[in-house]
């Protein structure tokens, strides 16, 4: 999909192929838009009901935003209300730019669909920036949106305050207090299955405590910027996690291979075996020759 929509925000064809006639294949953003339309309550599974079921759109767009991490949205919202108009500000710059046009707009209206259905009113935007670059003809954006966005470099849909206290017609509060308790146990569940440091480690492990974070984030599908901030929010070091894969990796090779530290220096991406042994050291208190001979390890003749 990235490479299709790169291709298309490109304006270009494959060599040989016919020049794109489709208008929505020269402007990823009538993809995005096409999609996002897509996007209903029922799509969410839980928290689309837990949205359904709550009693003013407020409530909705606070819970919507506590549980965002349960839908499919990459243009992360935040809700804005000390200016004269409330605001849901759409962080962009962790989405990457070949793909940035087709995500804002898909995102901003999946938004729109979801708040026209379940507001079950015209809740018209005062305004709307997508992060994209101005297109051919933006009068399919008012269509789906209400109004034609301006583009530029931020993703933000600006609204009157009053529309906050909308209610919800299918406002319950039994269920809602059920749905958002099966959302919060979905989230737990899913950040200790996805934490970020998880997933390094899980990319380390498969593919080599060698990998650069570079390449790790390249892996993740994520910058190099992104992944630096997850692991910081977690709490959690690049560096410590390659030595906590290496430490790991160091005493399976030791003791259950007969391959020299050398070998096991070079298997673990170290320039020079040295270095290995200096880091196994600190690790353990005790070089790795000691480490083989405690745990008694065979180990070819030469092995420290």
């Amino acid at each position: 999909m990235r490479n299709l929509v790169a291709t298309c925000a490109a304006g270009s064809a494959p060599a040989g192929a016919q020049p794109l006639r489709d208008p929505r294949l020269r402007d990823p953003g009538l993809l995005g838009l096409e999609a996002g339309t897509r996007y209903h309550a029922t799509s969410y599974g839980i928290w689309g009901y837990a949205v359904t079921s709550c009693a003013t759109v407020r409530q909705a767009v606070e819970l919507a935003l506590r549980y965002v991490e349960l839908t499919h949205v990459f243009c992360i919202p935040e809700l804005r209300t000390d200016g004269p108009l409330a605001e849901l500000h759409c962080r962009t710059d962790d989405v990457p730019a070949d793909v940035r046009s087709f995500l804002a707009a898909r995102d901003v209206a999946a938004i729109a669909t979801l708040v026209r259905e379940q507001a079950a009113a015209e809740l018209l935007p005062t305004a709307i920036t997508l992060a994209a670059p101005a297109p051919p003809d933006p009068e399919p954006y008012r269509a789906v949106l209400g109004v034609v966005p301006e583009f530029g470099d931020t993703t933000r849909i600006t609204f009157p305050h009053a529309v906050l206290d909308h209610p919800m017609p299918q406002a319950n509060e039994h269920n809602l207090a059920l749905c958002e308790r099966q959302c919060r146990e979905v989230l737990e569940a899913r950040r200790r299955a996805t934490a970020t440091a998880t997933l390094v480690r899980r990319v380390l492990t498969e593919q080599g405590p060698a990998l650069g974070m570079a390449e790790v984030a390249a892996t993740l599908s994520m910058t190099v910027r992104t992944l630096r901030r997850r692991l910081a929010d977690e709490g959690v070091g690049f560096r410590s996690l390659v030595d906590r894969v290496r430490r790991e990796r160091a005493d399976q090779l030791l003791a259950g291979e007969a391959m020299t530290v050398e070998q096991v220096a070079q298997r673990l991406g170290y320039s020079e075996a040295s270095s290995f042994i200096h880091a196994f050291t600190r690790w353990h208190g005790m070089s790795p020759r000691e480490f083989r001979r405690r745990t008694g390890s065979a180990r070819r003749p030469g092995g420290r």
